[in-house]
């Protein structure tokens, strides 16, 4: 599921073992009997490739001015299987970051501290530049903190599916409600972009997976010279970390899972992705009564159902004339999105709306139209997003399925129901005639305690799937619940209270009990429309789930 990718500024608050010999019999190693865990083959050469990176390290150095990361972050490259069933065939490159302990103040180092910001599709390279924010400080002092592009991303072995000009200008005109002639529009570009990533990718286009992206990261641990992982994961990130934990529970020493994606087999990912459609209506419900209350400031109506006929008169216009020439009814949806993932971004929306209904779409067009120096990042994190979430698991192969099921959806949840799976259906045409079972996390033994961290209305991972993690991890995993707040991604600067347990967990290794209840982050205050100067951090959104 896929979270935020800047937060504070500059400073992107985006927020692997021992190594494991194989066993002479028949059966898979124990640490990687899950089921779904993959071929023996596939197991035993990851344990080799983790053994070969241990003795070879990784050469920190400047880092290339394309990553755009100043000292004192430095910069490395980890060689990995492309398939681990060939630990000898053909290997690719991931970019690694890091930026060295502080030791302020005493601290004593504890080792690496690797971060995933979810996606699939999304780079942590900027990750270390958090040592430089107050509520990292202490953090920053005990571990090296750690950022890579997981394999398909950013120079990691970059997957496409389709030529970037293709989509970096708008506009995008999208039905309110569409009709029967759309909808196989849409089906037929789904097609034909499944078959785009095939003649792109290749032979290699099955590798791109979640499994594999675990075993990189057991591979990136040892390269750190680390003996057991230390690891941040947010939104995908916690799956990522879920099933990392399944296959080497002996091999974790402390884990964070930020923004929890369920875990259920059954439900990756075909039923998560639909799990958010009501959860974006009820963060969307949030946006506009927030913004009724500050109706004061906004004029955009004095009640919920007010503010969404302000939106709708907005998308009638921008449908017959897109703002800036660039957005149309898909940029304006994309936009306000954002307003369903984080709250940071309420008076920046709320104003845009409200000055473009007084005559002024300069602020809109601002807001949503298209960068179109964005557009090749844009395109290979949609890339490597589709193919690990088909690749992953089966999904329905019948457009019927997908109609019906979206249909119902869409009748109580018609923000983001289409959008979503209209961005998933290639999934259903997918190249890839083997699609691999999800693995199942269920209580690993010898894993240690574990925190797990959600914001109790977040739209995009839904909170049944942190109690599902919860439980699925087993006793030693901890909840930390943002009750009343639904922000994705809650570690890192927006609430005190989450970060003080985030804090202690990983400097001590203790966690607060089992479950346990912060008050939400303060809301964000309204921004006159004469000091739009003062609008709230710009929080960047990847393409939803």
């Amino acid at each position: 599921m896929r979270t935020r990718l800047a937060r504070h500024g500059a400073a992107v608050a985006a927020l692997s073992l021992a190594l494991c010999t194989p066993t002479a019999r028949a059966a898979p190693a124990p640490d990687a009997a899950a089921a779904g865990a993959g071929t023996e083959a596939e197991s035993a050469g990851a344990a080799l490739a983790a053994r070969r990176a241990a003795t070879a390290g990784l050469d920190f150095r400047a880092c290339p001015g394309v990553e755009g990361l100043p000292a004192p972050v430095r910069c490395a490259t980890l060689r990995v299987p492309l398939d681990y069933a060939r630990p000898d065939g053909p290997q690719i490159s991931l970019t690694v970051s890091r930026v060295a302990a502080t030791r302020a103040r005493g601290a004593v180092r504890q080792g690496a501290l690797v971060h995933n910001p979810g996606g699939p599709g999304a780079s942590g390279m900027s990750f270390p530049l958090v040592a430089g924010l107050p509520a990292w400080e202490r953090i920053a002092a005990a571990y090296d903190l750690v950022g890579y592009a997981p394999r398909g991303v950013g120079r990691s072995a970059p997957l496409s599916c389709q030529d970037p000009s293709a989509r970096a200008t708008g506009p995008t005109q999208e039905p309110a409600a569409p009709s029967p002639a759309y909808k196989e529009q849409r089906v037929e570009a789904a097609r034909a972009y499944a078959r785009g990533c095939a003649l792109r990718a290749g032979a290699a286009l099955p590798y791109y997976s979640t499994l594999n992206n675990a075993r990189d990261l057991h591979v990136l641990r040892a390269a750190l010279g680390e003996r057991k992982l230390t690891f941040m994961g947010a939104s995908y990130g916690t799956y990522l970390g879920a099933v990392y934990a399944a296959l080497h529970p002996g091999h974790v020493r402390r884990m964070v899972l930020d923004s929890a994606v369920d875990p259920d087999p059954r439900r990756v990912w075909y039923r998560n992705n639909l799990a958010q459609a009501p959860g974006f209506e009820r963060r969307w419900y949030d946006f506009r009564a927030w913004a009724a209350r500050h109706h004061g400031t906004y004029r955009l109506g004095a009640t919920p159902a007010a503010v969404q006929a302000s939106y709708e008169r907005v998308r009638d216009a921008v449908a017959r004339t897109p703002a800036g020439g660039r957005v149309g009814t898909g940029e304006l949806r994309a936009a306000y999105l954002q307003a369903a993932y984080y709250d940071d971004v309420w008076p920046e929306r709320a104003s845009a709306l409200a000055a473009f209904l007084r005559g002024d779409p300069a602020e809109l067009a601002a807001q949503a139209a298209p960068d179109p120096a964005a557009a090749a990042a844009a395109e290979n994190a949609t890339a490597v997003y589709t193919a690990v979430l088909c690749n992953d698991a089966p999904w329905p192969a019948d457009w019927g399925t997908w109609d019906r099921d979206n249909t119902e959806l869409a009748r109580t949840a018609p923000f983001e129901t289409w959008a979503n799976a209209f961005l998933n259906l290639p999934c259903a045409s997918w190249p890839v005639p083997r699609r691999q079972r999800p693995v199942a996390v269920e209580r690993p033994a010898l894993l240690p305690r574990t925190l797990v961290v959600a914001a109790e209305r977040d739209g995009a991972t839904p909170y049944a799937g942190a109690l599902e993690l919860q439980r699925r991890l087993g006793a030693g995993a901890a909840l930390v619940t943002e009750a009343g707040a639904g922000s994705h991604g809650v570690v890192g600067g927006r609430n005190d209270c989450v970060d003080r347990h985030v804090e202690r967990y990983l400097l001590t290794g203790a966690t607060p009990g089992w479950r346990v209840t912060c008050a939400p982050h303060p809301e964000p205050a309204p921004v006159s429309l004469d000091d739009r100067a003062a609008s709230a951090r710009r929080a960047l959104l990847p393409p939803v789930v």
